[in-house]
C-alpha cells in the first residue's frame, strides 16, 4: 500500500470514530451498541470494532452491568478544555470591558505563554490621557504585575526557569537579587491577592494592578489587569479600583466554573 493510501486510510479511520462520538454526543445519555450503530449509519460489528478502541483511549466507556455505552472520562476532559480555552477569551474580553467602563483606566487580559505572559485584549478608558498596551506585548515575570501574579500561581517549575533569566540579566526588581527574593515577592503576591506596582513599573509613570482568574480545575488561567498614569489610580485596598478589579476577576472565574473559594 503506498503512503498516499496509508495516510487516506488512517484519516478515514478516524473519521469513523468520530462518527460514532457525533452519534453519541447528539443521542441519548447512555446508548446500546445498536443504538449507535444506526446513528452513526453502520452495521453493529463495525461499531463495535470502534468502540474498543474508543474505551481504550478513555472516550468512551461501556456500562458493566447495562452493556450500554457513554461518553468516557477523557471526552469529558476535552469538552471542559476545550469550553475553557473557546469562551475564555471572549469571556474575559467582555470582563475588561465592563472593568473600564466601571473604573475608566485602561483594562487588559493577559494569558501565560512559553515565554511569559502575553498582552490578548485591551480596553482603551474615555479620558484625555491614557497608558496604550500593545496586543501581543510579552511582559517580564517579576517587573509586571502580570507577571507577578501568574507566578504567584503557577506551579514554580513552570516559571523559575524565566525568572532565573530575569535574576541573572539584571532585570529583576530592586531588592530582587536571589530566588529566595522573588519567591518572597511572590508570596506577597499571593497573600495579598493581587499585584500592585507603582514607582518602580517597567515603564516610567505608570502603575498596575493585576488580579488572577481561575478555570474549572481551580488553576490560573488568565490575568486581568488595571494600568494608568502614576499617581492616577487609587491603589487602596479598600478602594473603589481594586474592590471592583477583585470582583471582576471573581465573577470571571465564577463564568469559567471555578469553584466558590477561588471565585469568591
Amino acid at each position: 500500500m503506498s503512503e498516499e493510501l496509508e495516510g487516506k486510510h488512517g484519516v478515514q479511520s478516524l473519521e469513523v470514530g468520530m462518527g460514532i462520538l457525533k452519534a453519541m454526543a447528539t443521542g441519548k445519555r447512555s446508548m446500546m451498541l445498536k443504538d449507535i450503530a444506526a446513528s452513526a449509519e453502520m452495521p453493529p460489528s463495525k461499531a463495535h470494532r470502534y468502540l474498543v478502541s474508543l474505551i481504550r483511549s478513555g472516550l468512551v466507556e461501556q456500562d458493566p452491568l447495562t452493556s450500554r455505552y457513554n461518553l468516557g472520562p477523557f471526552a469529558l476532559n476535552l469538552g471542559l478544555v476545550a469550553l475553557d480555552r473557546l469562551d475564555r477569551i471572549r469571556l474575559g474580553l467582555s470582563a475588561i470591558t465592563d472593568l473600564r467602563d466601571a473604573v475608566n483606566e485602561t483594562t487588559a487580559l493577559a494569558v501565560w505563554s512559553d515565554n511569559g505572559p502575553v498582552i490578548v485584549r485591551w480596553e482603551r478608558p474615555r479620558r484625555p490621557i491614557t497608558v496604550n498596551v500593545v496586543t501581543g506585548t510579552t511582559l517580564g515575570v517579576l517587573g509586571s504585575a502580570i507577571g507577578r501574579v501568574f507566578a504567584a500561581w503557577l506551579p514554580e517549575r513552570q516559571t523559575e526557569a524565566l525568572i532565573r533569566r530575569e535574576l541573572e540579566s539584571g532585570k529583576a526588581p530592586l531588592g530582587v537579587h536571589t530566588m529566595e527574593d522573588a519567591r518572597s515577592l511572590l508570596a506577597g503576591v499571593k497573600a495579598r491577592g493581587v499585584s500592585v506596582i507603582s514607582g518602580d513599573y517597567v515603564i516610567r509613570g505608570v502603575e498596575a494592578v493585576a488580579a488572577p482568574v481561575f478555570n474549572f480545575k481551580n488553576e490560573i488561567t488568565l490575568v486581568i489587569v488595571l494600568v494608568g498614569v502614576e499617581g492616577s489610580m487609587d491603589m487602596r485596598d479598600d478602594g473603589p479600583t481594586l474592590t471592583e478589579l477583585r470582583q471582576a476577576a471573581a465573577a470571571l472565574s465564577a463564568r469559567l466554573g471555578a469553584p466558590s473559594e477561588s471565585a469568591g
